[in-house]
């Protein structure tokens, strides 16, 4: 079986500052960590390697620094990984992020299944995953929580929904987002660091992938981010304090005046 493995490096979310220059995520002095859903879909991943053999590929689309977090995937048990990286891809969207993606994976070559996060922390628009598949032209399904069976035709997978969860048969290639509950991700080994370590990372170029230079970075987004700003106070607030009853009863006396 052949899976590939998108994954983002992302600010640590008690890190997270705006800049209200660039309208972005202020990333300098903040540390840098492995999106924590992508940590989830290189564990299901790995896991679906080791029942059914195969190889596992992780591709990153980020700066020279974003090989950080695949060789971190390398040392929890992926086999390859590519870093999809150029000045021109600054500033993109999800659909120009979604269309280079596309490219790479066309570029690296054949798989059967492509496992992403549901969504990054840092943007939390959850567009990529189904994007990237709209753009190769395959099968997908979100917010993953359970693969039911695996085999090398199909998976059947349960995905959540707001009330329960919908059962699903799909047949490769597909692409798939999960959630937390999907699984435990692993600590890394001694072992895998070591291999992480050695480890030859490709970083792939615009050129390399063959993007069209209109369709990627700032020039292929049709979303940009015009105002970034800090929710301003709304009213004032009262901590209540005591015994349950004595902050019912004060929550009571603060809110009769309103219902009168």
């Amino acid at each position: 079986m052949e899976i590939i493995v998108c994954v983002k490096q992302v600010p640590d979310a008690k890190d997270v500052r705006l800049d209200p220059v660039t309208n972005t995520l202020a990333r300098e002095g903040v540390e840098s960590i492995l999106n924590p859903y992508d940590q989830h879909a290189l564990e299901a991943a790995v896991t679906l390697k080791e029942q059914f053999g195969g190889q596992v590929t992780v591709i990153s689309m980020g700066p020279p620094q974003a090989e950080e977090v695949l060789r971190l995937a390398i040392s929890c048990g992926a086999d390859r990984a590519f870093l999809i990286s150029d000045r021109q891809f600054a500033g993109a969207d999800t659909w120009a992020t979604a269309y280079t993606l596309a490219k790479a994976i066309e570029k690296i070559g054949h798989f059967d299944l492509i496992v992403c996060g549901k969504q990054a922390i840092d943007g939390d628009t959850a567009q990529v995953g189904p994007g990237l598949a709209v753009r190769l032209g395959i099968g997908y399904a979100t917010c993953i929580q359970h693969i039911r069976e695996a085999n090398g035709e199909h998976l059947v997978v349960e995905r959540m929904m707001d009330s329960g969860y919908d059962v699903l048969r799909a047949h490769y290639p597909f692409l798939m987002t999960v959630v937390k509950d999907i699984n435990q991700p692993r600590v890394p080994s001694l072992k895998g660091k070591m291999r992480a370590k050695k480890a030859v990372i490709t970083t792939l170029n615009a050129q390399d992938i063959d993007a069209d230079p209109a369709s990627i970075g700032l020039p292929g987004s049709p979303t940009q981010v015009v105002r970034v700003f800090a929710p301003q106070p709304r009213g004032k607030r009262a901590m209540l304090s005591g015994t349950v009853d004595e902050q019912a009863a004060a929550l009571v006396a603060s809110i009769k005046p309103y219902l009168l």
